[in-house]
């Protein structure tokens, strides 16, 4: 008869693969049961959005086979470690904050944002997607959304909701052809009851779509509520290359962990004959990001499909969710996802450095 301790001294022998300890010191395995030749179990993820998830479950079976179980079946439940700076700081239920920045407008930012959020939420996240760009508000056209928020009988607002995903704009709160001209001072109000008085709720993790460049916006953000981690959207080309540099380094002063940049309309794929071209160059923006020690998380190609979920209010993770393109963001989120779990658990620990960036995911 198998027991439960010799199924965890298995499953203590593997090893989650980016926390380097094993599944049980970590906590990772739960409710136990063992039925004749048959063991049942839990493994708690440190995200919904682990890309590692068939290593782990390949491995944990391997291990327990190893006692002569005949049929091993494995539930799998995630819990998302928290950032606890945040708690500190801001009394929010967010457990991460996750900022989009690029040095410049136009390279597809919003975009990486709202694919990143909705993948997350797909994967079984909770998500939250703050649009940050108080001048140039996309994340409404993006999502689809352009109703007004309610407000709570204290006064708290409550977000919209699309795709799984709770989202704040000023674009909900002014009109499309509404210019809004204000000075920093304002702009600071507007990010701080963003984030104070939003009723978002439990969030796993809290995306923040920045304005281009490295402004007063950023300096507020940084300032209100610790960010987990930064992301930096850019293009291939040469002439972009020198804002991934302003964006990595914009991070680093603000003692924000770079997560990895993402290359933008990397390339074009003919949907006739499938020939690839480089339109921007390629290869850019990854060579800059190892440059200066920091992850590269993927290439989005140029394609209409991802420029009409955009502009319909689909994203190309909702229009099309099994497409190659589709795909190419899921993997981005799984990445980041399991960059933010390291980094938690690791400052838990007091091992992270702050502001430092760590080494890509292996996949």
């Amino acid at each position: 008869m198998i027991t439960e301790q010799q199924v965890l001294g298995a499953l203590g022998k593997v090893q989650e693969p980016e926390l380097h300890r094993d599944l049980v010191s970590l906590n990772m395995i739960k409710d136990i049961k063992i039925q004749n030749d048959a063991v049942n179990f839990t493994i708690v993820l440190t995200t919904p959005a682990c890309p590692l998830r068939g290593q782990i479950e390949s491995e944990a079976k391997a291990a327990v086979a190893t006692l002569g179980a005949k049929q091993i079946n494995i539930k799998w439940d995630s819990s998302v470690p928290s950032d606890k700076r945040i708690s500190g700081k801001l009394n929010i239920p967010v457990k991460s904050t996750i900022a989009v920045a690029s040095g410049k407008g136009g390279v597809g930012k919003t975009t990486v944002s709202v694919n990143l959020a909705v993948a997350l939420a797909q994967m079984g996240a909770k998500v939250g997607l703050m649009d940050a760009d108080v001048y140039g508000p996309n994340i409404p056209i993006m999502m689809g959304v352009n109703e007004q928020p309610r407000a709570t009988a204290d006064q708290r607002i409550i977000p919209l909701e699309a795709y799984g995903v709770k989202l704040m704009s000023m674009g909900f709160l002014v009109s499309p052809e509404q210019a809004v001209i204000w000075r920093g001072p304002m702009l600071h109000s507007a990010v701080r009851q963003f984030l104070t008085d939003v009723e978002w709720g439990e969030l796993d993790y809290l995306v923040i779509d920045l304005p281009p460049g490295t402004g007063d916006v950023q300096i507020t953000l940084a300032q209100s509520v610790p960010l987990t981690g930064g992301v930096v959207v850019a293009t291939p080309q040469d002439v972009a290359l020198a804002d991934v540099i302003k964006g990595i380094m914009m991070f680093q002063k603000l003692e924000v962990p770079v997560l990895g940049v993402v290359e933008n309309m990397s390339y074009f794929l003919c949907p006739h004959c499938n020939e690839r071209t480089d339109i921007f160059a390629h290869g850019g923006a990854k060579k800059m990001a190892e440059k200066y020690g920091a992850a590269f998380l993927g290439e989005i190609p140029l394609d209409t499909a991802i420029r009409i979920g955009g502009d319909s209010g689909k994203p190309i993770t909702v229009a099309q969710p099994k497409s190659a393109y589709a795909k190419i963001f899921q993997e981005i989120a799984q990445r980041v996802a399991a960059q933010v779990s390291v980094m938690n658990v690791q400052a838990a620990q007091g091992d992270l450095i702050s502001g430092a960036s760590i080494p890509i995911m292996r996949r």
